[in-house]
């Protein structure tokens, strides 16, 4: 694991637009919002991932994810 994605479900909007950038980390929740495809509420990325989750920070229009070196 090379970082950690975390979601402030607070800031959210349900957007998608990190659902359309992360499918293989992330899936909407009933209404729309993101959660990990895992059982952790922080998303572990693996590095060959690191680059579009990256991206995903960067275009959340609410700056709603965070990205973190993994502990």
């Amino acid at each position: 694991m090379a970082a950690e994605l975390s979601i402030d479900w607070t800031r959210c909007e349900a957007r998608g637009v990190c659902l359309e950038l992360l499918p293989e980390l992330l899936q909407p929740d009933d209404w729309g919002y993101p959660m990990s495809r895992g059982t952790e509420p922080r998303v572990a990325v693996r590095r060959a991932l690191l680059a579009d989750a990256q991206t995903a920070v960067r275009e959340c229009p609410r700056l709603a994810l965070r990205l973190t070196p993994a502990s």
